[in-house]
């Protein structure tokens, strides 16, 4: 396990010191840029991503806001604490397909506690449309204790 911050993982691999998220590669976003409170995704829809009905499965949608409200969360611990999301709230409000382009995702701290952590965040277009908005509950917990469930 490293001895980084939240913020210094992060930061880390915008910047290619550590590899990407192996989600990332299979679901085709990365991480862009990381600030405290604060993280941005960029995602490329693709047909590989499609649902029977022929637009970018809503999972696609709510993992990658799953990871920029996460990061926003992870970019305020310690090198000690890690966090699990133990809730997820996300609205799919705009259709997304390869024609949509790139999306980006924002993440933005709202609560950090002790214990507990919230988050929220906002997927868009390229013009700024919304596509999905949500929030986050995240459980903070100490990384040399196993940081199990």
């Amino acid at each position: 396990m490293t001895n980084r911050t939240g913020l210094e993982l992060l930061r880390a691999i915008c910047d290619g010191t550590l590899p990407r998220a192996p989600i990332s590669a299979t679901l085709g976003f990365d991480i862009v840029a990381a600030d405290e409170g604060f993280a941005r995704f960029r995602g490329q829809p693709a047909e590989h991503l499609y649902n029977p009905m022929g637009s970018v499965h809503g999972g696609w949608a709510c993992t990658l806001l799953d990871s920029a409200i996460g990061s926003a969360v992870m970019s305020t611990l310690d090198a000690e604490t890690t966090y699990v999301t133990t809730q997820l709230s996300i609205y799919l409000t705009g259709a997304i397909d390869a024609r949509t382009g790139s999306v980006i995702a924002e993440g933005r701290l709202i609560h950090r506690g002790g214990r507990v952590a919230t988050a929220e965040g906002r997927l868009t277009d390229e013009k700024g449309r919304l596509l999905a908005h949500g929030t986050a509950t995240c459980l903070l917990l100490s990384r040399n204790k196993g940081g199990s469930r």
